[in-house]
């Protein structure tokens, strides 16, 4: 495909999406899809408490009303479109920022596709078996992925991940559909075309519920593969040959590059916060008799908000917090970036002694890398410091399934209980085993929250 023009790799790329077998699939590959359908899943599950979450939900069954294909808002319950399902979900997802991405694509993936997933599959896929889902979800993926580069590489600006992420979604969308090549590339096109292209430092400088745009790359996604499906006729997507990004098709798989997050705030917080918990663990650091901390990091991470957050989407897009939270607590995750943890003094105090500053080496390896170094000062005088720390979850430190799973339990069981926490899990691993179907996925998601702990 390399040097090919953009009508002519559309084409190519859309063959390929459409002729993928499973079994064309490295185990590897479909093991490692069904850990992130399962953390991404967790993450949805626990974002149901954020104002966000309430919000797009509500919109979906106002704006997005269901017609003659149907989905349920996913642990909720009221039926909507299948675009507005998928729309609401991902923006449920993107608004607990705990889910998987790509780092040279300073973006995620997952989160609209598992949207799609649910949302596609209730409308027209609720016969296909666990393992032809998991399939379309992983070709999704490396769609995304690979039109993340190619966007970022061609565009002068860096954009949120709705700009490619929706190209994965209607590739996924297609698969369950069971699109030829020649409607996919229709899919591509439309999608590509109304996908948003959002300023993303924006909201990086003023944290707000817009996050990565993915609840509107979800549902242009969507849409496009239904207005293909309707004979709507399309341009051919941009596909940029940029970085080779193409031709490793079938060669390399990008999903194995996702990172898995130990934490739900941005990943660019997140090495600065694996070192000072590594610290608090490693030296037995009282946080009642830390007296300062000092951050060395990139310079995009030095943008991240510096204060005390009023709501969970500011603590989210934080740095100076989330390391302080989890020096307090010994952990990060949504009860610390949440109501009522968001009020707690103790991280308050300790917030306002955090000094961030940029360092030029670290500025250099992003975002191939995403680098930090922390030194705390305790009341007596003494100092530890960290090295240069990567954080967890990345391809060179995974978090294995057993890590994966643990996160999933303690996102899901408080609001789901324990019982339908350890079927959806389940469930999912049932899918490479031909025990799972999506229908039994679906059926897992349909009702709402906390019905088990009722």
């Amino acid at each position: 495909m390399d040097g090919a023009s953009s009508p002519a790799r559309t084409a190519d790329v859309a063959d390929w999406a459409a002729g993928v077998e499973s079994t064309d699939i490295p185990p590897a590959v479909r093991g490692r899809a069904l850990d992130l359908l399962l953390d991404t899943l967790g993450v949805g599950i626990a974002a149901g408490r954020t104002p966000a979450a309430a919000i797009a939900y509500d919109l979906a069954c106002s704006q997005f009303a269901a017609g003659d294909a149907t989905a349920h808002l996913p642990f909720d319950g009221r039926t909507v479109s299948p675009a507005g399902a998928a729309y609401a979900f991902a923006t449920r997802i993107d608004n607990l920022d705990g889910h998987d991405g790509y780092q040279p694509a300073k973006g995620h993936a997952g989160v609209a596709l598992v949207a799609g997933l649910l949302a596609v599959g209730e409308s027209h896929g609720t016969s296909i078996s666990g393992r032809n889902a998991l399939t379309a979800l992983i070709i999704g993926y490396e769609i995304a992925c690979r039109s993340a580069v190619a966007l970022h590489g061609s565009a002068g600006d860096y954009h949120s991940s709705g700009a490619w992420n929706a190209l994965g979604v209607a590739t996924l969308a297609a698969r369950l559909r069971g699109f030829d090549s020649g409607r996919l590339a229709a899919a591509l096109g439309i999608a590509e075309y109304h996908a948003p292209r959002a300023p993303m430092m924006r909201e990086i400088d003023s944290p707000s519920m817009l996050h990565d745009s993915s609840g509107w790359g979800a549902l242009a996604g969507v849409t496009g593969a239904d207005l293909a499906a309707r004979g709507f006729a399309a341009s051919p997507a941009a596909l940029p040959g940029i970085g080779d990004s193409w031709s490793s098709l079938g060669e390399e798989w990008l999903l194995l590059d996702q990172y898995v997050k130990p934490h739900p705030v941005c990943f660019w917080a997140q090495p600065a916060i694996t070192a000072a918990l590594q610290l608090r663990e490693r030296h037995g650091v009282d946080p009642a008799c830390i007296a300062s901390v000092r951050i060395d990091t990139f310079d995009e991470a030095t943008r991240l908000y510096a204060g005390v957050p009023e709501n969970t989407q500011t603590a989210q897009y934080a740095l100076a917090f989330p390391v302080a939270a989890a020096l307090v607590h010994g952990r990060l995750g949504p009860a610390e970036v949440t109501s009522p943890g968001l009020e707690d003094p103790a991280v308050a105090a300790l917030t306002g002694q955090v000094e961030v500053r940029s360092n030029e080496s670290f500025s250099r390896r992003f975002p191939e890398q995403r680098l930090a170094a922390v030194s705390i000062r305790l009341t007596d005088g003494t100092e530890c410091a960290s090295g240069p720390t990567e954080p967890r979850g990345t391809p060179g430190q995974p978090m294995d399934r057993a890590a994966i799973e643990q996160k999933f339990t303690a996102y899901a069981e408080p609001m789901l209980g324990a019982d339908r926490t350890r079927s959806l899990r389940d469930c999912v691993y049932g899918f490479d085993t031909g025990e799972g179907s999506l229908a039994d996925l679906i059926a897992l998601s349909v009702s709402p929250a906390h019905a088990d702990n009722d």
